[in-house]
């Protein structure tokens, strides 16, 4: 048998439609969490203090703010031709959720519109403000559903275009949002709402990977066997090893891999330095993991 050996295909088993609409129920269930959250966010802490989002809820916000019109509605039609113009590319599952969610967060704006301000100070509301909006945003990501059709557009634009980014064109519409929100607000509201999108953002990376972030981890060594057998005893972790060729030496070596906890690194490193100080160490960062990646005990 071959270093990497054929096997057979795992059959794929289709879910029943009894599945997916519990699977359906069950994001549902984060959807309303989120938007409540994202709803906390928009009434309690940025509308009151005139910081507004980026993207489709800034621009209802700006909106809202001219005409006095009610922002969950303004919210929802926004979105409407961004989801009608991403149906394609996106399919019609992502943006029947897309719908459903943002139809709940115009619903929770309105039922949240009566609360009083949490603050007046806005530093405070700034950042509290991004921490709230990002962790509700970040729930409904996770679950497959989007409130802002500007992510959705640029999407569709940079597959047509090829020549821009996603994150660029994303960049140039928040750029232009935010610069009206300067002429309209004021620029210190501008500044203060760019800094509730830059924390928001972090927030919502946080929420997608999560707080205990794996690394990624290749060891070169000519004791790879005995590497990966201490870090299978001592970390609790499977390895795998990988042929490869050195580029000076040409000759062949066994490359370990494995996947750990960022906070197992310390305790990684010195069991492979005890067992070969010269050992050749690469990390990464993972953002997420799927499959299974620890030994069970015994």
């Amino acid at each position: 048998m071959g270093f990497f050996s054929k096997k057979k295909k795992p059959e794929v088993r289709v879910k029943t439609k009894r599945e997916i609409i519990l699977e359906f129920f069950k994001r549902a269930i984060f959807w309303l969490i989120g938007t409540i959250i994202v709803a906390i966010a928009l009434e309690l802490f940025l509308l009151p203090n005139k910081i507004i989002d980026g993207g489709v809820i800034g621009i209802s916000m700006m909106t809202s703010y001219i005409t006095k019109w009610n922002l969950g509605l303004l919210i929802f039609c926004i979105n409407i031709p961004f989801m009608l113009i991403a149906l394609k590319a996106l399919g019609k599952k992502f943006i029947l959720n897309t719908f459903v969610a943002t139809a709940m967060l115009g619903l929770a704006t309105n039922l949240t519109t009566s609360l009083s301000p949490a603050t007046n100070d806005l530093l405070l509301a700034t950042i509290f403000g991004g921490i709230f909006l990002g962790l509700g945003v970040g729930l409904i990501l996770k679950n497959t559903a989007s409130l802002d059709g500007t992510e959705m557009l640029s999407i569709v634009l940079s597959k047509r275009l090829k020549i821009v980014s996603v994150g660029e064109l994303l960049m140039g519409m928040n750029l232009f949002i935010y610069t009206a929100a300067g002429f309209l607000l004021g620029w210190d509201r501008a500044l203060y709402s760019i800094l509730t999108y830059y924390v928001a953002s972090k927030v919502i990376d946080t929420v997608l990977e999560g707080f205990d972030k794996a690394k990624s981890v290749r060891i070169v060594s000519d004791f790879s066997r005995e590497i990966g057998d201490a870090i299978m005893k001592d970390l609790n972790v499977s390895v795998t090893y990988m042929k490869a060729t050195g580029g000076y030496s040409k000759q062949e070596k066994i490359l370990t891999f494995c996947v750990v906890s960022k906070f197992d690194i310390p305790k990684l490193k010195e069991v492979v330095h005890e067992i070969d100080p010269r050992a050749f160490i690469v990390t990464e960062d993972v953002h997420e993991v799927e499959g299974v990646r620890f030994k069970k005990k015994h």
